[in-house]
This record gives C-alpha cells, structure tokens and sequence, in this order.
C-alpha cells in the first residue's frame, strides 16, 4: 500500500515560486521512480518530472526544464518540485505518482489527491 499527499500549491504572480511537496507512506519502491503530472481544465495529463528513488536521475518535459527541479528526501519519504520563474501556462492541478517510470502516467500505479497552482499575468 502507498499513499501519497501533496501539499504547497497557491496562488502565484508569474515570475514568482513555488515549491510543492509530497509525502509518501507504505511502500516506496525504491526501485521505480516517483513523478510529477499536471493538468488543467479541459486538457489531458501531462508530465513534469520525474526522479528514480534509487539513483536520483532526473527527468523533465521540455516546458519546465530549466525553470523547475525535482528532489528527493530519502529520511523523510518525500519528494519534491521546486517551481521557478512560473508562468500564467504553469497553471494547473498538479500530482505527485508512483508506482511506475518514465514519462507515461499510465505506468503509475498509485496517486496523491492534487494540489492546485495558480499563476497570474
């Protein structure tokens, strides 16, 4: 069992930051990696990032690479989305996965409840 709750999302102007959190209990699959997916009103999910629990690769969409950074904290169970420079775009309902790898939420197997973020122009 894995439960995942996301926590940090707000409202934002646009250049600003935001850092969002999720904090994982039960089993960790130290093998597979943890992502972050994203979507908002009347779009499909897409992804952001990723990071492999065990070897600490990382991964992003080429719309926030550069601009946002995923992290981990082994202790405490955690991962991380460190989100810079956002942009009105950034806007969404953003969720932390896992269970799965790579860019494709369809390999996730478990999922937090979403944290929204807003950005304004």
């Amino acid at each position: 069992q894995v439960q995942l709750v996301e926590s940090g999302g707000g409202l934002v102007q646009a250049g600003g930051s935001l850092r969002l959190s999720c904090a994982a209990s039960g089993r960790t699959f130290s093998s597979y990696a943890m992502g972050w997916f994203r979507q908002a009103p009347g779009k499909e999910r897409e992804f952001v990032a990723s990071i492999n629990w065990s070897l600490s690769s990382t991964y992003y969409a080429n719309s926030v690479n550069g601009r946002f950074t995923i992290s981990r904290d082994n202790a405490k169970n955690t991962v991380y989305l460190q989100m810079n420079s956002l942009k009105p775009e950034d806007t969404a309902v953003y969720y932390c996965a896992a269970g799965g790898f790579g860019a494709e939420a369809r390999h996730y197997g478990y999922w937090g409840q979403g944290t929204q973020v807003t950005v304004s122009s």
